[in-house]
């Protein structure tokens, strides 16, 4: 299934916007709208197929939690396995950590020790692509262990806040299907 413009505005009309959440200023794209639409769920799972159709992909990462709805369907079309990326103390066998900057403070992300393995390749994916911050420490997790990270993906993509320049400086293809610039 081709997946056109066409389709992409239909998964963007089914983004609700909420404005003030999760404070004063902020703009909210809310994707659980999305997801409820089993058309919108469709075409945002096969425009991720589409990329990577063509790909030998052996595990898809998907980083808690929305990251895991789209992770396990793309995992199930592309044959391939799931990884759990989580927060800290949310797995129950041995970890690895890798810690990231937040505008206020530092934040963790784990994974099993033994979920990939060197020459592994994966797809590290969420919902949405803001400063890149948790994408590039989820990145940062799979290469430690030797996978070779195909790409980073996303549904939503928020332009001003710079996460596909700080991927890509970390060498890290960067697909998204809706990009906003919250003008």
């Amino acid at each position: 299934m081709t997946i056109t413009m066409d389709k992409c505005e239909y998964v963007r009309e089914h983004v609700r916007q909420v404005p003030d959440f999760p404070k004063p200023g902020i703009l909210f794209l809310d994707i659980t709208t999305a997801i409820k639409d089993k058309q919108s769920m469709q075409y945002m799972v096969d425009y991720l197929y589409e990329k990577f159709k063509d790909e030998r992909v052996d595990y898809v990462a998907g980083i808690e939690s929305r990251g895991f709805i789209f992770g396990a369907a793309l995992a199930y079309k592309l044959n391939s396995g799931f990884i759990a990326i989580r927060k800290p103390n949310k797995l129950p066998a041995d970890t690895i950590k890798e810690s990231y900057s937040l505008e206020y403070g530092i934040d963790t992300i784990e994974m099993h020790a033994d979920a990939l393995k060197a020459g592994d390749r994966v797809i590290v994916i969420d919902d949405l692509l803001a400063t890149g911050g948790t994408a590039t420490a989820a990145c940062n997790l799979c290469k430690k262990v030797g996978a070779e990270v195909v790409a980073s993906a996303f549904i939503i993509e928020l332009n001003p806040l710079k996460g596909r320049e700080k991927l890509e400086s970390a060498g890290v293809k960067v697909i998204s299907m809706l990009d906003y610039d919250l003008d």
